[in-house]
């Protein structure tokens, strides 16, 4: 089955049931995290897993993304920021090295660098794929549930890269960790499929590269929004503000 064929059989056979989600001027509850927006994975040539060439899904993420923060920003609503950050001493088998501390791969690309500084931003380095994971404190405690329960956010709205993997894991834990119990406040995870994105390998780049592994773009993030809703994600295709 051709690219385009296994894309179409999958939207057909494996729908996301998308829709428009429209949030009120005055709400409050709800949160935007934004998953590894970082050099590494989104400007071009950055690194082993950054893209080589400019790439349209992950262009659109990042408008996206940087358009989302825009926006809670100017409305002083919560923002939580992911970085994939490593050390050269822990590898993350089976990726190769990537968004090492000190490289600048680890940093946020320059659209979103103002994070840094924005008081209604919590910015949060890990060193693993999943998000909720990276947040486990030496205390014992979540930087994630403590940013969720301290902002007393109901709805947390999800986007970055990549979808079927940094995005995926963190959404599917969060929800583990909601049914539960352990995050009272949260209701609701949301994900927004237009501004999230994943990478491109097809199988035939793939069986050139020893050890690499065929992922080819649209049919892995389709699948990746696919079983986040499974799990209890709500997908939605457009954000807008009213």
């Amino acid at each position: 089955m051709m690219g385009t064929q296994l894309l179409e059989h999958l939207q057909a056979n494996l729908p996301l049931g998308e829709g428009p989600l429209v949030l009120p001027i005055e709400d409050k509850k709800t949160g935007l995290v934004l998953v590894d927006i970082v050099n590494g994975f989104c400007t071009v040539g950055a690194g082993n897993l950054a893209p080589q060439v400019p790439d349209r899904q992950i262009t659109g993420m990042v408008e996206e993304g940087v358009r989302l923060a825009r926006e809670f920003s100017a409305r002083k609503w919560p923002m939580l920021a992911f970085l994939d950050t490593h050390y050269p001493d822990k590898p993350e088998p089976p990726y190769p090295p990537h968004c090492i501390v000190g490289t600048g791969e680890e940093n946020l690309i320059p659209a979103l660098e103002w994070l840094e500084k924005d008081p209604h931003a919590t910015i949060k380095r890990k060193d693993c794929i999943n998000g909720f994971i990276g947040s486990m404190e030496k205390d014992g405690s979540n930087a994630f549930i403590n940013w969720v329960e301290a902002n007393g956010i109901h709805v947390v709205l999800v986007v970055g890269i990549c979808t079927d993997i940094c995005v995926l894991d963190f959404v599917v834990t969060v929800l583990s960790a909601r049914n539960h119990g352990l995050i009272p406040s949260l209701k609701e995870v949301v994900v927004y499929s237009q501004g999230c994105a994943t990478f491109d390998l097809p199988v035939n780049v793939a069986k050139n590269i020893p050890g690499a592994f065929p992922h080819p773009q649209e049919e892995t993030h389709h699948m990746g929004l696919y079983f986040s809703k499974a799990r209890g994600a709500q997908i939605v295709n457009k954000v807008s503000f009213d």
